[in-house]
């Protein structure tokens, strides 16, 4: 971990991969032509300002909805051929929310990706679970995601892997750090993840991820149920109702950075 730090403060990672599903993706967090920003964009312009000339590579390769077999098929292997100075992992999320799922079995395929990766690759940054005590439904699931979270740090101790601990960003648990549909960041939850990502490579950051949000009004219990029957209705109902006909939010979706670009142009 001192030594990642130590490379990456002093800017000599130039290149970096992003893989993942709809987290790394960045739903939630729109830009101005429609494509998604996130978490990862953001960590990469972080990156880039650490270079004396602009030079810096970023890929994105991550698609929403995929599974981690399908993440390892079809990024981590481009991956491996592009072949960057950083690549983040976050993978799993998907295959946990499924009914049935069990956690020892998706960290098992995972830490075989993580492995092949390591080898490839010169620093692999993995990435945990959030805490979803707060999040109606994923709240029940809360066990299911400790224990992947439980196994995605031994696995990067095994591995020498630093990790982006988003079970212990506080700031997160806001609700204003989450979009409307309760599944995706916002756009201020997105940069809060950034920054704490460019914080645990020992970056610069303009600002710390766990400041605390500005005092809000306390609502009232009729304002709470009437948003709860909205998100059920808006979103609840066609992501069970995508679940039953076995369909993705990323079908028929490329990812929106498939080669390493420079970050600007």
């Amino acid at each position: 971990m001192a030594d990642d730090k130590e490379r990456f403060s002093n800017g000599s990672i130039g290149s970096y991969a992003a893989v993942g599903d709809s987290f790394t993706e960045g739903v939630g967090d729109p830009g101005p032509d429609g494509v998604f920003v996130g978490w990862a964009d953001r960590l990469a312009v972080l990156l880039s300002d650490q270079r004396p000339h602009d030079d810096f590579r970023y890929a994105n390769l991550a698609v929403r909805g995929r599974l981690l077999d399908q993440i390892v098929a079809e990024q981590v292997a481009r991956a491996m051929e592009l072949g960057p100075d950083l690549v983040t992992f976050c993978a799993g999320g998907n295959d946990i929310l499924r009914p049935g799922s069990d956690p020892d079995d998706v960290a098992e395929r995972y830490e075989a990706a993580v492995a092949d990766l390591r080898a490839r690759v010169g620093t692999v940054l993995l990435c945990t679970g959030f805490d979803t005590r707060g999040v109606p439904v994923l709240r029940h699931l809360r066990g299911k995601i400790a224990t992947y979270t439980a196994h995605v740090r031994a696995i990067a101790d095994r591995h020498g892997c630093p990790v982006l601990d988003l079970w212990s960003l506080r700031s997160v648990q806001d609700r204003r750090a989450w979009d409307a549909d309760r599944l995706h960041l916002s756009p201020d939850g997105h940069t809060r993840v950034a920054l704490r990502a460019g914080q645990v490579l020992g970056l610069e950051i303009p600002a710390d991820p766990d400041q605390p949000w500005p005092p809000e009004g306390q609502r009232t219990a009729a304002e709470v149920r009437r948003d709860n029957i909205h998100w059920a209705r808006e979103y609840l109902v066609p992501w069970i109702g995508r679940r039953l006909r076995g369909e993705s939010s990323g079908d028929h979706v490329e990812p929106k950075r498939p080669d390493l670009l420079p970050l600007r142009p």
